[in-house]
């Protein structure tokens, strides 16, 4: 038996029957694409052709085209824009960042994943309301390959509109490495003295890359105001 069958107390299940029963967290990467797909192909069944595409993405180190996933055996052009469409809404990963409060840097990675694949630098402000929910998310600026520059005014701006009680900054990295630079702590400070001004305090300043993440909470605390919730502060 094809091997994206699951079995629940002796009885075979498909991948659509156990979503149903266990929940999605239960579904293995195939899996999922298994129910994306929906179908195969006369000669690539939908669990080969899912196999096929999750070893393709799980080497991926950019976001794929359409004309990069039509090379994949057993998957046309349909198919390919509905993968492409799912992999970019699950990037923006809107409900989620909504539901749930941020606690540490981390739980924004999902949400600003779609970061780590842009050839330029993009400087993004996210704003927080009083239990570290997300209220917005705003690209601030657009750089070139290795740099972008944003200003307090412009930044705070968006803050006030949204009515923000703290907000946190993210840029990516495109060279993938997220060490951060000396302008990065540069504009941090300056952020951060700007935020203690107008009462909405900095309480990180998070570098994407297509390895990981690097929290500047983590790297220089005392860059951030003392005052900020422990379960934000000593994320």
């Amino acid at each position: 038996m094809d091997e994206n069958t699951y079995y629940v107390q002796g009885e075979m299940v498909l991948p659509r029957e156990k979503i149903q029963k266990l929940g999605p967290k239960s579904l293995s990467n195939e899996e999922l694409l298994t129910l994306i797909l929906g179908s195969g192909t006369q000669n690539c069944s939908v669990f080969e052709l899912s196999r096929n595409l999750s070893d393709y993405l799980s080497s991926a180190t950019e976001l794929p085209s359409v004309e990069s996933l039509v090379k994949i055996r057993g998957l046309g052009i349909v198919k390919a824009t509905q993968v492409l469409a799912c992999l970019e809404l699950s990037a923006r990963y809107i409900l989620g960042g909504k539901v749930n409060p941020v606690k540490r840097p981390e739980d924004l990675a999902k949400r600003l994943s779609y970061l780590k694949y842009e050839p330029q630098e993009h400087f993004v402000l996210v704003s927080l309301d009083s239990s570290n929910n997300i209220i917005k998310v705003h690209e601030l600026t657009l750089g070139l390959v290795n740099q972008t520059q944003v200003h307090p005014r412009e930044a705070f701006a968006r803050a006030i509109e949204d009515r923000a009680v703290s907000v946190i900054f993210a840029h990516n990295h495109p060279s993938g490495n997220t060490m951060p630079s000396p302008e990065d702590f540069a504009i941090t400070r300056v952020l951060c003295a700007a935020g203690k001004i107008i009462q909405i305090p900095v309480i990180d300043h998070i570098i994407i890359g297509k390895r990981g993440i690097t929290s500047l909470c983590r790297e220089k605390p005392e860059i951030f105001e003392a005052n900020l919730p422990v379960e934000v502060k000593n994320c």
